[in-house]
């Protein structure tokens, strides 16, 4: 059979296995993948492989209790093995107070997250997008460091309780890290994209060398509250964190940032600056996603936040059956809202402020308001009268999206950052905490 099933052939293994079910509820899931990847350092090819299999997921329930089993061998012994191992397990779990049945039938939207130039993807592709970029960094007399992955997925979910959704996905990464040889300057650029043919090897590796030639000499700048631009990368993970703790739980139980003082929450309240918009739509022809979630609940168009205001909240089957709610699946991607300009435009108009590249090592500190802390890093620039002036050394930052998002005063035009759409920020004042030793 081929590395990657077919629906058809999807449904039919599936209804193999749910017809050896006895606990009279049951839910199977089967992913099937091929791809590779070429890793290279130090200017030199260090890694290359590729991958081709399938795995068998089986979800027995006994009352309130489940148990799970995998296999990757799909004769009939082997599926039987596996469902029997499930029922087992389900038998002697603890009972789960907040369990919920299988899903019945759902109804999902057409997405478009299949390439066949990716799935085509062979090591004669990534050998050469390696020789690209290794080639642009020699030449500038940098040392690189890249990571190309691509992978072509299928994956079905079928439950006794009549569902089965099927999806098929292709995505390819590229990244790059270019170093100066005396270490002290690092550039950095990243790719990710569901058709191989919108990827730019080139010019991801042109702006990593750039970088890091750019940064090679940094000078200090007082820790403090700057204005920031936030180049998509270094803002996307706040926002994601934003976004994924939006949970109506959360809220409702005043766990949440969304917790209303006294109890209630905060939908439909102010709570970001005016502008901000986020969504999340799995047909979005630059993100397209699955049109289900991994527990095979279909993903709709959705407005999270509208001009600031708290419009949506995500929640479990459990807590929505329990509020008598929608229950809303957490979105698989985000889409920020911007405008026209570019981050050139957002530099050009800011009399000072500091530009940063990427953001990484963010941890919490204080999941009630959001605060989180972290490092820039990659490249980290003084701005000075709408021009890049030069680097500067890097940054522990000590803030919260919430803040950061009430304090936006430009939004550029959003591009495709990993799998979401934003935009660069312009941040009115952001929290420098401390100086960082990071390259």
């Amino acid at each position: 059979m081929a590395p990657i099933f077919s629906a058809v052939e999807a449904r039919a293994l599936l209804e193999r296995v749910l017809a050896l079910s006895t606990t009279g509820s049951c839910e199977a899931r089967l992913t099937s993948r091929t791809g590779g990847d070429l890793r290279y350092a130090r200017n030199t090819v260090t890694t290359s492989g590729s991958v081709a299999d399938a795995t068998l997921q089986v979800e027995a329930h006994h009352e309130r209790r489940s148990g799970t089993a995998s296999t990757n061998e799909f004769d009939d012994a082997s599926l039987e093995r596996v469902v029997r191992r499930a029922e087992a397990l389900a038998r002697v779990s603890p009972e789960n107070p907040e369990f919920v049945d299988v899903l019945g039938p759902q109804s999902y939207l057409d997405t478009t997250p299949w390439s066949d130039a990716t799935a085509a993807i062979q090591s004669e592709f990534r050998a050469r997008a390696a020789a690209t970029g290794l080639a642009a960094a020699r030449d500038r007399g940098l040392i690189a460091a890249g990571f190309l992955q691509d992978r072509a997925t299928a994956q079905a979910i079928m439950t006794t309780g009549g569902l089965f959704a099927y999806n098929r996905e292709t995505q390819v990464d590229f990244s790059v890290t270019a170093r100066t040889r005396a270490g002290t300057g690092s550039g950095w650029a990243s790719r990710r994209y569901n058709d191989v043919t919108q990827l730019d090897v080139a010019r991801a590796a042109e702006i990593a060398n750039e970088k890091a030639i750019a940064s090679a000499e940094p000078r200090v700048l007082d820790p403090g509250e700057y204005t920031v631009i936030l180049e998509p990368h270094a803002s996307r993970p706040l926002i994601r964190n934003l976004v994924f703790q939006m949970d109506a739980r959360l809220a409702e139980e005043g766990r949440s940032f969304l917790s209303q003082p006294g109890g209630g929450t905060k939908l439909g309240e102010q709570v970001l600056g005016p502008g901000i918009t986020i969504t999340s739509d799995p047909t979005d022809r630059a993100v397209p996603t699955s049109a289900w979630a991994p527990d095979g609940r279909p993903l709709r168009p959705t407005t999270w936040v509208e001009d600031g205001i708290i419009s949506g909240l995500h929640y479990s089957r459990f807590w929505a059956a329990h509020r008598g709610v929608e229950a809303v699946p957490r979105p698989s991607h985000i889409i920020m809202a911007g405008g026209t300009a570019s981050l050139a435009d957002l530099i050009r108009d800011t009399e000072r402020g500091v530009l940063v590249t990427r953001t990484w090592y963010i941890r919490t500190v204080d999941p009630q308001s959001l605060l989180y802390t972290g490092l820039t890093r990659d490249g980290t620039f003084l701005i000075e009268k709408g021009s890049v002036r030069h680097a500067i050394k890097n940054f522990r930052f000590n803030e919260s999206p919430i803040t950061m998002l009430q304090n936006v005063d430009a939004i550029g035009r959003p591009i495709r950052t990993g799998n979401d759409l934003i935009p660069p920020l312009r941040i009115a004042t952001f929290n420098f905490s401390s100086l960082s030793d990071a390259v």
